[in-house]
């Protein structure tokens, strides 16, 4: 059991967590297995009920870093990530298996973040650097929570808000 998870009513068999622990490349390749035996196949691809990401100051989400934008198209759904100041590596699931979700969430909060979430939304500049700019789940179901740091003075006027 996870010690987070622990107070939840959820059996054990119903959570898969990747091993950070474990070699990134074999745990990767274990976890793409996990998922391809358990997910119910949309699209073709495995696909999560709902995927919950956070995004960095530089743009990344899920380990992909704007220096690997093509873990974005990759065919692989989980691969090995490596982050580009300390070079460490990790295991993310790839842009193909975000997107087939059937629902996406942001969670983005902090005005560092503010440059990045007015690029994306209001489509300025090159904010196709920008991993999460990449992030258009086929069923469209995509919702971006932002406290009022990140969102900023970005123009929110052509999305649904609340």
């Amino acid at each position: 059991m996870i010690p987070c998870l622990s107070h939840l009513d959820i059996p054990d068999e119903n959570i898969f967590r990747i091993k950070g622990e474990d070699d990134p490349a074999d745990e990767a390749n274990r976890y793409e297995e996990a998922i391809k035996s358990v997910l119910p196949l949309v699209n073709g691809l495995p696909q999560f009920d709902i995927v919950l990401l956070g995004m960095g100051d530089d743009g990344h989400t899920a380990s992909i870093f704007p220096k690997d934008l093509q873990l974005l198209s990759s065919n692989k759904l989980v691969e090995k990530a490596i982050h580009p100041d300390n070079g460490l590596s990790r295991v993310t699931i790839t842009g193909k298996l975000i997107n087939n979700a059937a629902h996406v969430f942001f969670l983005v909060t902090g005005k560092t973040k503010q440059p990045v979430v007015k690029s994306i939304f209001n489509k300025q500049g090159d904010y196709l650097k920008y991993p999460a700019a990449h992030i258009k789940p086929l069923s469209k179901q995509l919702t971006w929570f932002l406290d009022k740091e990140a969102a900023g003075n970005t123009d929110f006027s052509q999305y649904k808000t609340c």
